[in-house]
């Protein structure tokens, strides 16, 4: 399996660094899709497991490569679960615009606050949920299909500049800090990605 050429279903620079940190053992040569000139999938699906399949099966296709997808977002309680599979794109609802990604995660994190003003600091309970799918081809009828979920508390404002999305705001109770404040390490041995690779890590398929 060295340097196996699988290709991320995703142009998102932050998963990249991530899921090559933690899958750098398996000799794994990880290839953004957009180094690819591979366009996003447009996400369907209703659940984290569909829109990962989705996104796994569009790169498979176009690229004639393995390919792992990961779909991943944050539950909050008090919001019914919102905005779960549509936390990447949560401000984008509302018919806004953004130039780059740090533009759209800086807009979902004032939006999350907004809808959370007035919630009590015990009621915001919330968690990270990711599922990780690796098909070996676009065919794959047995499609590895890992997942990890990763509680905590949504805070009152930003805190940290380490990680992407809604780390400055997610709140870790066994580190009493944001996860923006953690170290890469750490928040890998931990998130709700992290538990999910080592799933993948463990059942990686030899045919790969």
């Amino acid at each position: 399996m060295k340097d196996t050429k699988i290709v991320l279903a995703s142009g998102n620079e932050g998963k990249l660094r991530e899921l090559h940190r933690i899958l750098s053992s398996l000799g794994v040569d990880l290839i953004s899709q957009r180094a690819l000139g591979v366009d996003d999938a447009e996400e369907t699906g209703l659940t984290f497991v569909e829109n990962a399949l989705i996104k796994a099966r569009h790169a498979c296709e176009i690229t004639g490569l393995p390919a792992i997808a990961d779909d991943s977002g944050i539950e909050v309680d008090a919001l019914n679960g919102e905005p779960g599979i549509y936390s990447a794109r949560f401000a984008a609802a509302r018919g806004a615009s953004f130039a780059n990604r740090d533009e759209i995660d800086a807009a979902n994190n004032a939006l999350l606050l907004e809808r959370l003003q007035g919630v009590a600091p015990a009621q915001r309970t919330a968690r990270f949920q990711c599922v990780i799918v690796l098909l070996k081809h676009a065919a794959d009828p047995t499609p590895l299909i890992c997942q990890g979920t990763w509680d905590g508390l949504i805070l009152n404002s930003a805190e940290g500049n380490n990680g992407f999305g809604y780390d400055p705001l997610f709140f870790v109770p066994s580190h009493n800090c944001a996860s923006a404040l953690l170290d890469p390490d750490t928040k890998n041995a931990i998130s709700h990605r992290g538990q999910a690779l080592e799933q993948l890590r463990r059942c990686w398929p030899s045919q790969l």
